[in-house]
């Protein structure tokens, strides 16, 4: 729960304050209300009654003022709902060292599995594009609700060529905007394992998603000890560590989340993860009104204590 005017929960010191001058009141009664030597043989005559109704309409005042005052504080409870026109691009890399095998069965495979997993997540609302990208960008499908193209561009992939991430993320910000600036809320899922080593500065392209409000989410795939097979028989496998600086760089820039994944377990949780969280947004609900509402039906319930048991508030 939050806050809108917090300095009103200030208020709450009353409470404390207030049961104590009760609590100093009913002693000075006690002291001073009878001068009669015989009462503990007139109460045993009586019969014991209950103490708590003679307490209750203090304890109700009490309560009226902790609600009364946490409702002058407007306070908010937060809960996720489904986005409505959102829009979702996934941004692979099928590079030639996503055919390294220590992501099983390989990188490539793994990390199609994963983005139809993050497009199961998202509700049937959202518009989700592709974008695949090696040497260029050489498969894209914009933003649709009809799901099945983006996984079409994911699933025809095959390993090979260099790694453009920076053309990937101009292409997939043109596809986001679709020529209007009041483009609806939006946001990238780039997956890359290496360095990027051709087409433009990738960093560069995340500050013009910064820009255009478009946060990307990144995930770098793909353990230090990877390799592939070298072309020549008699030389060592060729190492293809992922580049999980550059990934954190590009999140960081363009105002998204970087995250690491060494498994296909691992990735699957992350896409899983991503896909409740870019399918919902986290929205506020007041309910100032119910507090106010208790604090008033309590002080009326004091009052009609008071006069039931007492006459009176203590």
């Amino acid at each position: 729960m939050s806050f809108a005017a917090p300095l009103w929960l200030a208020a709450l010191a009353l409470v404390p304050l207030a049961l104590a001058a009760y609590i100093a009141a009913r002693r000075r009664a006690r002291r001073y209300a009878i001068r009669f030597p015989a009462a503990a043989a007139l109460r045993e005559a009586a019969g014991a009654a209950p103490t708590w109704p003679r307490h209750l309409p203090a304890a109700l005042a009490l309560a009226a003022i902790a609600a009364l005052a946490v409702a002058l504080a407007r306070p908010h409870t937060t809960y996720r709902a489904s986005v409505g026109q959102a829009s979702m691009m996934l941004i692979t890399d099928h590079s030639g060292s996503m055919a390294a095998d220590d992501v099983a069965p390989t990188r490539l495979v793994a990390a199609q599995k994963a983005a139809n997993t993050f497009i199961d997540k998202l509700p049937s609302s959202v518009k989700v594009g592709a974008v695949a990208f090696s040497s260029s960008p050489d498969a894209a499908q914009a933003p649709a609700t009809d799901h099945s193209a983006a996984r079409a561009v994911i699933d025809q992939q095959q390993a090979g060529g260099a790694t453009a991430t920076g053309d990937a993320i101009e292409l997939g910000l043109q596809l986001l905007r679709g020529g209007d600036p009041k483009h609806p809320p939006s946001a990238m899922v780039l997956l890359s394992d290496g360095a990027a080593n051709a087409g433009v500065d990738a960093v560069t392209a995340a500050q013009q998603a910064a820009k255009d409000k478009i946060p990307i989410y990144t995930v770098a795939l793909g353990t230090s000890t990877g390799t592939l097979t070298s072309p020549d028989p008699f030389s060592p496998p060729l190492a293809v560590p992922p580049d999980p600086q550059l990934m954190q760089e590009i999140a960081k820039v363009s105002g998204g989340r970087t995250f690491n994944a060494q498994s296909a377990d691992e990735l699957s949780s992350i896409y899983k993860h991503l896909g409740n969280e870019l399918g919902s947004v986290t929205r506020k609900h007041e309910v100032t009104a119910g507090f106010a509402i208790a604090g008033l039906v309590m002080l009326l319930l004091a009052a009609a204590a008071s006069t039931r048991f007492s006459g009176r508030l203590p």
